[in-house]
């Protein structure tokens, strides 16, 4: 009797929106999980560290392992302590402080990530979109450049222009190169799932990177995208759920097989204090001729445990756990 071989699922973003995701994976039976990762994060503890040392931003890649891995809530708790007496620690969480000492020692960021899950026991790969370091810049529709991910994430001001598109600027060389053991993850994989997480920080950065886009066209794997539950100020401000799906598929040249959202509408208090910061309840209405040639899938798949929208790892993995099991495997 044949073995049936594990599906190969690829998740590619960053932030909380993939650690959500990867929370909800990992305890899935019958799929290997490897985790394509942005790399342009340039705030608190990672930001300092890649600008004193030079290092690969080492926060989403931590988020990934401590996701992944089945001793998630001790390790949270201690890696993400932050320190408070040294003045040079002052600021940084213990992960970062060791997956940047294992990077050194091993003299890669991926044999550092890689070892860094070995320890946690992970369950799954975490490959860094690429290992070119790089700033992340918007361009407004107004023509200004905003320059690093943090400044694109907190915009300064009241109001501001859309962004119109971003793009990488590489810090030593004159061009940006994909990690190659993502091309090869794509190529191998499945199912990949793309989101959820900040569109123009977490995700398009990834996509951006010369190599994955054609990858992701000519892949044969189903293609799935989670669709964010809030609007982001900045960012995404007034976007609707085709607005969100458009941006990617243009961007990609190819069209997403399958769509999930989330059709919980979270509490009045809750979406009152999203609008103090500009931020709304995506529309989706799934009437509009938009999805007329789209699988849409929705789902009550909210958390908002102390007072945050995102998604519900559980729920995620639940709706996930039946679509990807009828996805058959491409070798079969």
């Amino acid at each position: 009797m044949k073995q049936t071989r594990e599906k190969r699922i690829v998740t590619i973003g960053g932030g909380t929106g993939q650690f959500a995701l990867l929370s909800g994976l990992r305890d899935l039976e019958g799929f290997s999980v490897t985790a394509v990762v942005s790399m342009v994060d340039s705030g608190g503890s990672t930001g300092r560290l890649r600008d004193e040392l030079g290092i690969l931003p080492p926060g989403d890649v931590l988020k990934c392992i401590l996701a992944l891995s089945p001793h998630r809530n001790v390790a949270r708790t201690l890696l993400l302590k932050r320190f408070a007496h040294d003045r040079r620690l002052r600021g940084h969480n213990a992960g970062n402080m060791l997956l940047t000492t294992l990077s050194r020692y091993t003299g890669s960021f991926p044999r550092g990530a890689q070892a860094l899950a070995e320890i946690l026991d992970a369950k799954g790969a975490i490959l860094p979109v690429t290992t070119d370091s790089a700033t992340l810049v918007a361009e407004l529709t107004d023509g200004t450049r905003i320059f690093g991910e943090e400044a694109i994430d907190i915009p300064r001001g009241t109001q501001r222009e859309r962004i119109r598109e971003v793009f990488l600027v590489p810090h030593h060389s004159d061009s940006i190169a994909v990690y190659p053991p993502v091309l090869e993850a794509i190529a191998q994989a499945d199912a990949i799932l793309v989101g959820p997480g900040d569109l123009f920080t977490s995700i398009v950065p990834n996509l951006v990177v010369p190599g994955v886009s054609s990858a992701l066209r000519e892949t044969r794997a189903t293609l799935l995208y989670v669709v964010n539950i809030m609007t982001k100020f900045g960012e995404t401000h007034g976007f609707s759920g085709p607005d969100f799906v458009q941006t990617l598929e243009t961007l990609l040249d190819r069209r997403f097989d399958m769509v999930i959202h989330n059709t919980a509408r979270p509490a009045p208090d809750v979406l009152e204090n999203y609008a103090r910061q500009k931020a709304d309840f995506v529309p989706f209405d799934e009437k509009d001729p938009f999805w007329s040639e789209r699988t849409v899938v929705p789902s009550d798949l909210l958390d908002t445990t102390g007072g945050v929208v995102r998604h519900q790892a559980r729920k995620l993995a639940g709706l996930l756990q039946g679509i990807l099991k009828s996805i058959p495997p491409l070798d079969e």
